[in-house]
């Protein structure tokens, strides 16, 4: 098992988005946070809904993460829905740019998490899905599963 796999702290995930879209390709990006930010994630105080990534001087930035105040702040809470900015390399940013320009495409958050101490976000370039793609996959996985379950204990060796 490799150690990276054994750092990881997973704080929240967004199921949804496997639904809404088709992820094409994923990355790691770092979150640039303030201190009651980084406790209020320990506790895990933090919601993907809604959330994505947005194109801002030659930078992305996280736009709708919510994470709840720090109870325990003393002085300025930052905003909970504040934009934050992805911290990753300027190669991996440029290319992010160039599909999201070109493609028309989004990035969204799949899963947010802890890795040896540093908050990281797993983001994914995703196409958005129409009603009916959703609806053909269903049935896809449906007739997959029936099929699977006719010939389960058919064939024994």
């Amino acid at each position: 098992m490799r150690k990276e796999a054994v750092d990881k702290t997973v704080i929240a995930t967004n199921r949804k988005a496997w639904h809404d879209y088709e992820i094409l390709q994923e990355w790691e990006a770092g979150l640039q946070l303030k201190g009651g930010e980084v406790k209020s994630l320990r506790s895990g105080k933090v919601s993907l809904d809604g959330c994505f990534a947005k194109e801002r001087g030659g930078e992305l930035y996280l736009v709708n993460l919510y994470i709840s105040p720090y109870r325990f702040t003393t002085t300025d809470a930052p905003e909970p829905r504040r934009d934050r900015k992805l911290l990753m390399h300027k190669t991996e940013v440029g290319r992010a740019l160039t599909s999201l320009r070109a493609k028309r495409l989004t990035v969204v958050p799949l899963e947010l998490y802890f890795r040896r101490g540093w908050a990281k976000v797993r983001m994914a370039l995703a196409r958005g899905r129409k009603e009916r793609d959703v609806r053909d996959d269903i049935k896809r996985k449906t007739e997959a599963r029936e099929m699977d379950r006719s010939f389960k204990g058919k064939f024994k060796g």
